[in-house]
């Protein structure tokens, strides 16, 4: 075990220590974090993943203080080393991919370019290869029984994850913060695409049984298509209507309380850091005016663990990187938030201050 009684919380955050400046090591951490630097198929700014590490420098500033969760960190928060390898893919990728999308931009065939099929069928591979390492590797830690969070990257980066969170716990739902739908089916052609994972995700994970998404803004027909067909399978909390009902006196918690109901007991959150108001991370790779200011999302999962509902695995995707380390350390303080729900079913000790 981690011998807490020379670490002082109180005290400046230790570089080098791991993730908030806390000094466990992986086999001591209840909840381990694993970085997926990867944005291949983004489709407007890059950036994202590097954002782990960006994430992780501001996350020294963070006072380890959760008011909901009492001492959560004192479980242990681990995050792993950045595998410099799946960067390397990542960069290589996402140059092919830049010149693929310029190229169907201006309306040209794919069929009429040997070069550019070419490049689709790496980028498609080289997204299975993703995936399939992304699952060996939750999949390894969740059996070794630890909490499990992921973070991008873009928002292709946790299909591998929902995988084997599926393994680990059977039916769930999954509830997105989100600016978008992500319900295409292989955007720019590429199958996996940032905006398709919750295509791929419903379409190749039947233990998904629900999928709840609020703040969406910003969607195609297709996807409304997709949503409607779905029986409700899919629930869409589109940020112009939760807008509307509290312009005319809805509160968000009436709101709130409709959404927790529309959830299974076993929930996996799936962040995509757009989902907030632009101002909170303007170098996230798609951002849409809108969206939620930090304390309102904080406050649904607080009501979704009063409701009793498991926390059962996480990704926090699309943070931008910034001249400033704004949005690096919004990501940051976001990212606290999530490792403190995932602790706190297990030490079940709420405070309020």
């Amino acid at each position: 075990m981690t011998d807490l009684s020379k670490f002082d919380p109180n005290s400046v955050g230790n570089p080098n220590n791991n993730i908030f400046g806390l000094p466990f090591t992986e086999e001591d951490a209840a909840l381990v974090l694993l970085p997926v630097p990867w944005e291949v198929t983004v489709s407007y700014t890059a950036g994202t993943a590097r954002a782990a590490e960006h994430i992780c420098k501001a996350s020294l500033q963070v006072d380890l203080i959760d008011t909901d969760i009492k001492d959560g960190w004192r479980e242990g928060f681990y995050m792993r080393d950045i595998d410099k390898k799946i960067l390397m893919k990542s960069d290589y990728l996402r140059k092919e991919a830049e010149l693929f999308i310029n190229y169907i931009s201006q309306g040209e065939e794919v069929i009429d370019s040997k070069f550019m099929c070419k490049i689709l069928k790496e980028v498609n591979e080289g997204s299975e290869f993703l995936n399939n390492w992304v699952y060996e590797q939750t999949k390894e830690l969740l059996d070794n029984n630890k909490l499990v969070g992921v973070i991008g990257g873009d928002h292709s980066t946790p299909l591998g994850f929902f995988k084997a969170v599926a393994e680990k716990h059977g039916d769930f739902g999954i509830l997105q913060i989100d600016a978008h739908c992500d319900l295409r089916k292989a955007y720019e052609n590429f199958k996996y695409s940032h905006a398709s994972i919750m295509y791929n995700a419903l379409e190749e994970i039947p233990e998904i049984k629900k999928l709840v998404q609020v703040g969406i803004r910003d969607y195609s027909p297709v996807e409304v298509d997709y949503i409607k067909s779905s029986s409700e399978r899919v629930v869409t909390y589109f940020d112009k209507n939760i807008k509307e009902q509290i312009f005319e006196g809805a509160s968000w918690k009436q709101i709130v309380d409709e959404i927790v109901g529309k959830l299974p007991q076993k929930v996996y959150i799936s962040f995509d850091i757009d989902g907030l108001d632009p101002k909170l991370c303007p170098h996230t790779g798609t951002p849409v005016q809108g969206g939620f200011e930090a304390e309102q999302i904080f406050y649904l999962f607080k009501k979704v663990a009063e409701s009793g509902r498991q926390f059962i695995g996480f990704d926090l995707n699309e943070v931008g990187i910034s001249t400033n380390e704004w949005d690096e350390n919004v990501g940051a303080r976001v990212l606290f938030k999530l490792c403190n729900l995932m602790v706190g079913a297990k030490i079940n000790n709420h405070v309020t201050v």
